[in-house]
């Protein structure tokens, strides 16, 4: 993680949003970055006016039609502002709060994984919550959203549970891959989990790259002064991670996303949105 850069924590008016300022401020003075606060107005397809215009006629329906639905329009999006900017700054209070003095807030309209993207070169971790405000009420363990954003994004991210707990035990999914050979290597540079025991966990059938590599991996962490285990526990891995996490007591769930690598009968790739959805601690996901 490239120093002097800040942690980015992307909140909405979803109830995760105190926990993304908590683990988002744990993060950033473990990594002496600024921490910036971002609300993101995106504008739903499905939020639409109320009033019913159907029965607007005579001459100048379509011009009278359009001013309406201008002056809706312009009246939601302020509305819109003033919550978001209240919002914030009642975020920003709780992060000064928690001893985050360099604290900075932007509202921003726009998609999401969009705006995200253009931050992207100025960023060194992002924070979200699992689940945005517009899968709050849905049955989804994972917001549509949020899994776009892990698609797009090539920093870091701290995916979000409910409930803040700093940290004391991580578990690495470990498969061997580029992705998780390069999340070795920057656990390893990063001051983010110094002082926290790892467990590197390498699950599936048979032999792999995981197996290969796991000496590797465990001599490099150790070497940056990590308290270290190496488990090889055969099985399914959704459910030997989740036992795993049980059976350690931990609390950081560390795995990469969305690679593309041929061990497909490991956990990484197409699993990734599985093991959000099931994983119920912080997960921070690798690119």
């Amino acid at each position: 993680m490239d120093l002097e850069k800040k942690v980015l924590a992307c909140v909405d008016q979803s109830h995760f949003a105190d926990y993304v300022v908590d683990y988002s401020v744990w993060a950033a003075q473990r990594l002496a970055a600024p921490l910036e606060l971002l609300h993101v107005l995106d504008r739903h397809p499905e939020i639409a006016a109320h009033a019913d215009h159907s029965g607007t006629l005579g001459l100048d329906a379509q011009a009278q039609l359009l001013t309406t639905l201008t002056e809706e329009d312009e009246s939601r999006s302020k509305t819109a502002r003033e919550v978001g900017r209240r919002f914030l700054a009642r975020l920003r209070s709780r992060a000064i709060d928690a001893g985050m003095k360099n604290t900075d807030v932007r509202q921003r309209h726009g998609a999401l994984a969009d705006t995200l993207a253009e931050q992207e070169r100025d960023v060194r971790l992002f924070v979200l919550g699992r689940r945005g405000e517009a899968a709050e009420h849905t049955q989804r363990d994972l917001g549509r959203s949020v899994e776009w954003v892990v698609r797009r994004l090539k920093r870091p991210i701290l995916a979000v549970t409910e409930d803040f707990r700093p940290p004391q035990r991580a578990l690495l999914a470990f498969d061997g891959s580029p992705v998780t050979r390069r999340g070795v290597n920057l656990i390893a540079k990063s001051p983010l989990l110094k002082g926290i025991p790892v467990d590197i966990l390498v699950s599936g059938k048979g032999k792999g790259e995981g197996l290969r590599h796991l000496p590797w991996a465990q001599k490099t962490l150790e070497k940056a002064g990590y308290d270290v285990e190496a488990l090889q526990i055969p099985g399914d891995p959704e459910r030997v991670i989740a036992e795993t996490v049980q059976a350690r007591a931990a609390d950081l769930l560390i795995m990469g996303a969305y690679g593309h690598s041929p061990l497909r009968s490991l956990i990484f790739g197409s699993k990734t949105s599985d093991l959000l959805r099931s994983a119920t601690l912080p997960t921070l996901l690798l690119r």
